[in-house]
């Protein structure tokens, strides 16, 4: 595809994502998007491409780039299992994107330094590990910044976004950096005018000074090296200068950004899902809420939450050689230097496919269901998966314990999922406001 159906589709494809912010959410376009249920678009066009084209990745030409829209489950399965050789992660979009805040970071690196920025981020992040070995001290963080959230959410009868989001962060941050940092609003506020920054590519100056400023910031937390924070866990682990142990820190904070998305939209999940809240309030109940807990159901809660609303909505790849797509006889070559692009909403929310797409199933996660679908990557998956997955799961499903075993959430703010209708396409997390009444016998 060539020309201006090329520039539609792409529009088309594009859209809400740029839309939202890339890099860093816009709240006023989240609520827009969610008014027109914008990622629904998404669905559409790959349904419409696969009627048009097959099954096979489309080439789409573009002044300048070569794109392959990825149309197969089984090819979303190839691209990420082949990563980064010969599909590499360090797209030329995302350089121009994440460069402003994190220039060394693991996910634009490539070749031998890429190998040992990876290394150095499975070892720091305990990537293999349900329960990080630092779960202890992040779980006594979250018990204390959940407690004091959920006190001031009971006198005051109501919980929205803004409240949440600020008790988020004062996790994110003790969890990443040290106790000490708590209250340092500075070093994020700075992440998320970098991060802004990303949203605009190529097309705006690099906020250099600021930048630098930032990590500046990232140095001083690791020279404290505080016990029970990631930065004191980097700051023990042998690594070379040109492995640049602070750059990883930039994407640690930027990944626990989405994850406090994924939260607060599960949390709104189980309030509308009475069968799936009580579902989850027996695990927690059946816990010893005194040590760091798995939560199976509470993290599977939280990659459905990440299903229905991807917080990366595009997985991009850049082939390295050429490759060859089509079933025998009917063979094709994309060019080296294609880039590949997954629309992820496209394939979590295509009810042709998928039979529960439009529902809340955390049990699709534990029974195999889930795994049936290869297209279903709420944190990507293959070499490249996300190094931290473990460990947001640990943070996100204890913060939601938590909160279910303390409390009762009513969602007050529309749209309010529910199992009686259909889940919205886009669902603005910027908006979400809350009810909130103490539960009987809460807290346990």
């Amino acid at each position: 595809m060539s020309g201006l159906r090329a520039l539609r589709l792409t529009t088309t494809l594009g859209f809400p994502s740029v839309a939202a912010g890339v890099i860093a959410r816009r709240p006023r376009s989240m609520a827009l998007l969610e008014r027109f249920g914008a990622d629904a678009s998404a669905v559409h066009a790959l349904r419409q491409l696969r009627a048009e084209h097959g099954t096979g990745p489309l080439q789409v030409e573009l002044p300048g780039r070569r794109l392959a829209v990825v149309l197969d489950p089984a090819d979303v399965s190839r691209v990420l299992e082949d990563s980064p050789d010969p599909f590499d992660p360090a797209t030329r979009e995302k350089k121009g994107a994440l460069s402003p805040f994190q220039p060394h970071g693991v996910l634009i690196s490539q070749g031998h330094i890429r190998a040992e920025r990876r290394k150095l981020n499975e070892e720091a992040l305990d990537t293999p590990r349900t329960l990080h070995h630092l779960a202890e001290p992040i779980v006594e963080i979250v018990d204390r910044e959940v407690g004091a959230l959920v006190e001031s959410a009971l006198r005051s009868g109501s919980l929205g976004s803004d409240e949440f989001t600020r008790a988020w962060w004062r996790i994110v941050r003790q969890v990443v950096l040290g106790p000490s940092a708590a209250d340092d609003t500075g070093i994020t506020d700075r992440l998320k005018k970098l991060r802004a920054n990303g949203n605009w590519s190529y097309f705006i100056p690099e906020r250099n000074r600021l930048r630098d400023r930032f990590i500046e910031d990232l140095y001083r937390c690791v020279d404290r090296a505080e016990p029970g924070s990631l930065a004191g866990a980097l700051a023990a682990l042998p690594a070379g200068g040109a492995t640049d142990p602070v750059g990883q820190i930039p994407h640690w904070l930027f990944a626990f950004d989405a994850a406090g998305i994924a939260s607060i939209r599960a949390l709104a999940l189980f309030a509308g899902h009475p069968g799936q809240r009580e579902a989850a309030r027996a695990e927690i109940a059946g816990s010893d809420s005194g040590t760091p807990q798995p939560y199976p159901y509470l993290r599977a809660a939280v990659l459905e939450s990440l299903r229905l609303w991807p917080t990366t909505p595009m997985i991009l790849r850049d082939s390295t050689r050429d490759t060859v797509w089509g079933p025998e006889g009917e063979r094709f070559t994309i060019p080296a230097g294609t880039g590949f692009a997954i629309l992820t909403a496209g394939f979590h929310r295509d009810s042709d496919r998928v039979p529960f797409a439009n529902e809340f199933v955390p049990e699709a996660w534990l029974d195999g269901r889930a795994e049936s679908y290869p297209a279903l990557v709420p944190f990507s998956a293959g070499p490249a998966v996300c190094p931290g997955r473990n460990l947001v799961l640990l943070v996100t499903s204890t913060v939601l314990a938590r909160l279910l075993d303390a409390a009762d959430f009513r969602v007050v703010s529309d749209p309010a999922p529910a199992p009686d209708g259909p889940l919205p396409n886009t669902f603005d997390n910027f908006g979400v406001q809350f009810e909130v009444a103490r539960t009987t016998g809460a807290p346990r």
